[in-house]
């Protein structure tokens, strides 16, 4: 058999927001201030959740390690989108865009099973309000935290490496403003198949469960609230479980749309905005920042820093 030449990729080149040439400096505002206000906000909480013996909840606890990962989840993503919208040359390397891929993914399926874990605690306190503080210790909350993780880097892992073994010896411009799963499965010179098997399985263990486990939970949690008479109790257990419903909804929905059927589509990446920029930055208001406990906090802290000595 004769040797066949072939050019091998060395570096990808983002194309991102390019055919829009006017919409990315509007773009590149928009995403740094929502960059540095989701920074902020999710510091601000992880600090409250820290100084505030008030805060020293177990639902509070999973909110500060959803917060820790919220930054990082935008972090992945967010710096390189900022430079690719403001500098002409769009190239990262064939080794860091696979990082990036990886990272991207494990950490976004890491979120999707700290979402179910968040909702399972919710369903412990309301429906075991009792045994709630007994079952929920210390030991137990961080054993718990560590779950999601893992799950996220395991599952991740294999549509991750099999997108990586795919043979890369053709065209190297990813329509996208990251490196993501279907786009680099489309520029393979190899079948994709098993990629594209791998990553609907992953999508599949890691959104669609876990969505469907929250739903089952929220059913006990609704007949269950619902059978309690004080309307103040019924309030602050269904304001508590809206914001966490807001959040897993707008997270899920748009995760399965994209991973379920991995074949990838020019308009993934404007999809991809939604759960990478803009709902990053609505959680510290939507979960958080919306409760009484925070707001009572924050208050208390604002009044403590700006108090000046006689």
């Amino acid at each position: 058999m004769l040797p066949v030449n072939r050019t091998f990729v060395y570096e990808f080149f983002l194309l991102g927001f390019a055919p829009f040439p006017l919409f990315q400096h509007l773009l590149f505002i928009a995403v740094l201030f929502t960059y540095i206000i989701c920074v902020f906000g999710n510091v601000t909480i992880i600090l409250l959740v820290r100084t505030e013996p008030s805060l020293h909840t177990p639902m509070y606890f999973f909110i500060s390690i959803f917060t820790v990962l919220e930054i990082m989840f935008a972090s992945v993503t967010i710096p390189k989108l900022l430079s690719i919208l403001i500098q002409t040359k769009k190239n990262i390397s064939f080794f860091g865009c696979f990082v990036q891929m990886y990272a991207f993914n494990a950490l976004g399926e890491t979120e999707c099973f700290l979402l179910a874990l968040m909702v399972f605690d919710r369903y412990l306190a309301i429906n075991y309000p009792l045994r709630y503080s007994t079952i929920m210790n210390s030991q137990l909350c961080h054993r718990l935290a560590a779950i999601p993780w893992f799950l996220g880097f395991v599952t991740s892992f294999f549509p991750a490496i099999f997108t990586f073994l795919l043979d890369f010896c053709g065209p190297n411009e990813v329509d996208h403003f990251f490196c993501d799963l279907a786009p680099l499965q489309n520029l393979a010179c190899s079948d994709p198949f098993t990629s594209n098997i791998t990553t609907s399985v992953a999508a599949v263990v890691a959104t669609v469960l876990p969505f469907f486990t929250i739903v089952g939970f929220y059913i006990h949690i609704i007949y269950t609230v619902l059978k309690i008479e004080s309307k103040e109790g019924k309030t602050k257990a269904f304001s508590t479980c809206s914001s966490h419903l807001i959040v897993a909804s707008l997270f899920y929905g748009s995760a399965i749309i994209v991973y379920v059927r991995p074949k990838g589509s020019h308009y993934d990446k404007f999809l991809a905005l939604m759960y990478t920029v803009v709902i990053p930055v609505l959680n510290p208001f939507i979960y958080s920042l919306r409760n009484r406990e925070v707001k009572n906090a924050l208050r208390k802290n604002i009044t403590r820093f700006t108090k000046f000595p006689r």
